[in-house]
């Protein structure tokens, strides 16, 4: 579900291009290089976030039991 709204937010990038194709001057262009980065921080941000809630809730790995190297028996 996390990574869906992070895809959805993805369109904030869709209208960075928009505004970089419609521009005319240089505050147009600013203004779409702008939109593009936080656009891009800000799905950057969404997939790290989500990808460290799922690491929570990840078993801990067992650590191998000194007695269990094997052997004779």
């Amino acid at each position: 579900m996390m990574s869906g709204a992070n895809a959805i937010h993805g369109v904030v990038v869709v209208g960075a291009f928009v505004i970089a194709a419609e521009a005319d001057n240089w505050y147009f262009y600013l203004l779409a290089f702008l939109a593009a980065f936080f656009a891009a921080v800000n799905v950057a941000g969404g997939y790290t976030v989500t990808d460290r809630m799922l690491g929570m809730f990840n078993r801990p790995k067992k650590q191998p039991n000194p007695s269990d190297k094997g052997g004779d028996k």
